[in-house]
């Protein structure tokens, strides 16, 4: 007997639950034998899953050089919000999460720290007060993501600002920082994301000494597949990537004066010391 009637309808048995494991289990070998055999087609392509923020703002922008590096390689990209099951979805060469603690069962590669800054856009510079609005993203409730207004507000002797402030939410920490790039408003940000828009002069940061600790960055394998050509490849190329990173904003952090509403990057003295040092 596989089912058992309740007052609020029918559940499994034992027996039942125990048939549903297995079949459950049977079926998951299956998928990822076929998902290795798909897999296996195309040696000269890897799949890499990450978040849409992640893979719009950071990697795509930079896989231009990775192309230039291997030519024949195909770099298939799948975005989600929720952490990828390796060990269950065999078709996912690599996955790139930013996590407070480490992902168990895999080979791991820590790439970058971040920290939650706040951001003015350059081209519509705001005043600073509590008549900016305040873009917000909305965050997963898992209690694990300590980045609001409310607390950076706090940090930086800035409480009186949400008395009468107002705010804009997005899902979407690419969202967000579209939004303030536009110039609706102030934008609290991961460092990480938004790097590029502030080389680029659309964004320069309002207190840039006053951060909050957010997570780390890594990239993330099944354990033994790091030894597959395509995925060494990768992984190589990650790494340096991510080491260009952190002189980037080791630059940005310590070798140029922000002043107010102005992006030091536009002096050519900052430009040239930044090619120097990342390249």
């Amino acid at each position: 007997m596989l089912f058992e009637r309740v007052a609020k309808g029918v559940t499994l048995t034992t027996e039942g639950l125990d048939l549903y494991k297995n079949i459950h289990q049977h079926f998951s070998s299956i998928n990822q034998s076929l998902s290795q055999l798909r897999s296996q087609t195309d040696e000269n392509a890897i799949t890499v899953t990450t978040t849409h923020a992640f893979a719009s703002l950071w990697l795509i922008p930079r896989l231009g050089d990775f192309y230039r590096r291997h030519p024949t390689m195909q770099v298939n990209i799948i975005t989600s919000k929720t952490q990828a099951d390796l060990h269950r979805d065999a078709s996912i060469d690599v996955a790139i999460s930013s996590v407070f603690k480490e992902v168990p069962d895999t080979y791991q590669l820590h790439l970058m720290d971040e920290s939650f800054l706040a951001y003015m856009p350059c081209r519509t510079p705001l005043s600073g007060d509590t008549r900016s609005p305040l873009i917000n993203v909305r965050w997963e409730a898992d209690g694990h993501n300590p980045f609001d207004w409310t607390t950076w507000c706090q940090a930086a002797g800035h409480d009186d600002w949400l008395a009468n402030a107002t705010f804009r939410e997005y899902d979407d920490e690419h969202h967000a920082l579209q939004a303030a790039t536009s110039g609706y408003g102030m934008v609290l940000a991961s460092d990480v994301l938004a790097v590029d828009s502030v080389t680029r002069g659309f964004l320069t940061p309002y207190k840039p000494e006053v951060k909050l600790t957010g997570t780390h960055y890594i990239s993330a394998c099944v354990p033994g597949r790091e030894r597959n050509p395509p995925v060494r490849y990768f992984l190589d190329w990650l790494s340096k990537e991510a080491s260009k990173h952190l002189v980037l904003q080791r630059l940005l952090t310590e070798s140029i004066d922000f002043s107010a509403h102005k992006n030091p990057l536009r002096n050519d003295r900052n430009q040239s010391m930044l090619k120097l040092q990342i390249y």
